[in-house]
This record gives C-alpha cells, structure tokens and sequence, in this order.
C-alpha cells in the first residue's frame, strides 16, 4: 500500500490518495479495512475507490460522494492501470466544493499513478 498524504487542501477540505495491488472486490476491500485501521482514515468523510481488474468488470465505490469513483475508474482506463486499487480520502472541511471536488480527486489519482505506477 503506497499513500500521499496533504496532496491537495481546498476551502478546509483536505485530500490524500492510497493505492495498492488488487485482483478483485475482496482484495480491494480488505485493503480498505487496512486503510481505516489508521484512526484518521476511518474517520474520513469519504474514501472513494476504484479498480480495474484485468481479467473482470471494472469496480468503483463512491462512498457518498457522487461520481467520485467513476472519476478514479476512467482516469485508471486512460493510463491503463490494472490490478491496483486507487482510494481518494477526504475529509470535509465544511463547505461545498461543487465541481471542485472531481478536479481534486483527479489530482490526487494523477499523483499517485505518477509516482507509483
């Protein structure tokens, strides 16, 4: 599991993204029971996921925010990240972002996949 923390700060909102290997949904979510074991990522207003498997259907998980992990799913297709499962955190800062939110998920998937894929 390779994370950036403090990748963007916005209007009291604050990012980081964590990605690891993952073959399918059971290995994607055990990774993210991983994750939340560190109080702060379980406390967390969302950790929005995706992943594409090479060998499955795709798999995404919004965690309450809205077209977040579809966001994740077609940046992983573009770069063709298989087998890795991408996970944005945010913790809300108190007010809305708007369409804001998707350019900064975008950033911190396009960190990630620059530094570890």
């Amino acid at each position: 599991m390779k994370q950036l923390e403090n990748v963007v700060s916005d209007r009291g909102s604050k990012y980081a993204v964590t990605g690891g290997p993952a073959r399918n949904k059971a290995e994607a979510e055990a990774l993210i029971t991983e994750l939340k074991r560190v109080k702060k990522y379980a406390k967390a207003t969302h950790n929005t996921w995706a992943l594409l498997p090479s060998d499955g259907e795709p798999l995404k998980n919004d965690d309450g925010e809205s077209g977040a992990g579809m966001v994740i799913l077609r940046m992983l297709e573009r770069d063709e990240v298989f087998d890795t499962v991408i996970v944005v955190t945010r913790w809300y800062g108190g007010k809305h972002l708007g369409g804001d939110r998707f350019r900064h998920v975008q950033t911190c998937v396009r960190e990630w996949i620059d530094a570890f894929a």
